[in-house]
C-alpha cells in the first residue's frame, strides 16, 4: 500500500516541479530594464569649458553635479571648446550629434562671446547660431538659448545690434531664452578670474544657481516629450 502511494505522487510532484522551475528560471534570467539617463549637450566655448578652472569645476561638471544632487539622472556632455565662435560651433555640431550613444535630449547653447570680442559681424553670429539652432531642432532636441552682452567699448551701434540677435533668434526660432550667461557674474572681481573675464569657481557656481531653474524646465519639457 505505501509503495502504491509513492506512485501515485510521484508524477504529481514531477509536473509541479516543472511548472515552478521553468518560471523561477525565466524570472531570474529576465533582464533589468532601467531607463537611461537624460544627456544634456552644452555646446559653448571657455565660459562652458571651464578655462583656468581645476578639473571638474567647470559650468558643465557642476551643472551635472548639481541637477544629480537635486535628484535627476542626467549625463552632461561638455562640448565646450575655449576660443570658439559661433562658426567654431556650428563646424562641429554634425559630430557631436553623429555620437553612436544618440542623440541628446536637449542642449543649452553657449556661443558668441568670441564673437563680440573680435568684433564680428553680429549678423553672421545670427545666421551661424540660427544653423545650430536648426540642427538641433531638426534632431528634436529640445533648446536654451544663453545670450551673450557685447563689451561696452564696441560702441553703441554694434552693441545694439549684437545684444539684440539672441532674443530675435528665440523669438524666431521657438526656442527657450536664458537672456545673459553671465548675469551676477561679469564685472564681479571676486568673481572673475585675473583676466575679467572667465569666472573663478565661486562664478561658476553663481552662473549654475540663476540658470539651474531654467534647464529643469528644459529638461522636464524633454522627459515629457521622450
Amino acid at each position: 500500500m505505501r509503495a502504491f502511494r509513492l506512485c501515485w505522487w510521484l508524477p504529481v510532484l514531477v509536473l509541479l516541479y516543472c511548472i515552478s522551475f521553468p518560471a523561477q528560471s525565466r524570472a531570474q534570467a529576465a533582464p533589468q530594464v532601467t531607463a537611461r539617463p537624460l544627456v544634456l549637450l552644452a555646446l559653448g566655448d571657455s565660459l562652458t569649458a571651464g578655462y583656468g578652472l581645476p578639473q571638474g569645476t567647470g559650468f558643465a561638471e557642476r551643472l551635472e553635479a548639481r541637477l544629480r544632487a537635486a535628484g535627476r539622472d542626467v549625463r552632461v556632455i561638455n562640448a565646450g571648446v575655449s576660443g570658439d565662435t559661433s562658426a567654431g560651433g556650428l563646424a562641429r555640431l554634425d559630430w557631436l550629434l553623429s555620437d553612436p550613444s544618440g542623440t541628446p535630449d536637449a542642449a543649452v547653447v553657449e556661443l558668441g562671446a568670441n564673437d563680440a570680442l573680435r568684433g564680428l559681424d553680429p549678423a553672421r553670429t545670427k545666421a551661424n547660431l540660427a544653423a545650430i539652432l536648426d540642427k538641433l531642432l531638426a534632431k528634436g532636441v529640445r533648446v536654451l538659448l544663453a545670450g551673450m552682452l557685447a563689451p561696452p567699448n564696441m560702441g553703441p551701434v554694434y552693441e545694439k545690434a549684437f545684444n539684440g540677435l539672441y532674443p530675435a533668434l528665440a523669438r524666431e526660432k521657438g526656442v527657450e531664452l536664458y537672456p545673459f550667461f553671465l548675469d551676477g557674474v561679469a564685472g564681479d572681481r571676486s568673481l572673475n578670474q585675473s583676466d575679467g573675464i572667465h569666472p573663478t569657481e565661486a562664478g561658476v557656481e553663481r552662473i549654475v544657481d540663476h540658470i539651474l531653474p531654467r534647464v529643469e524646465r528644459l529638461l522636464d519639457g524633454a522627459a515629457r516629450r521622450g
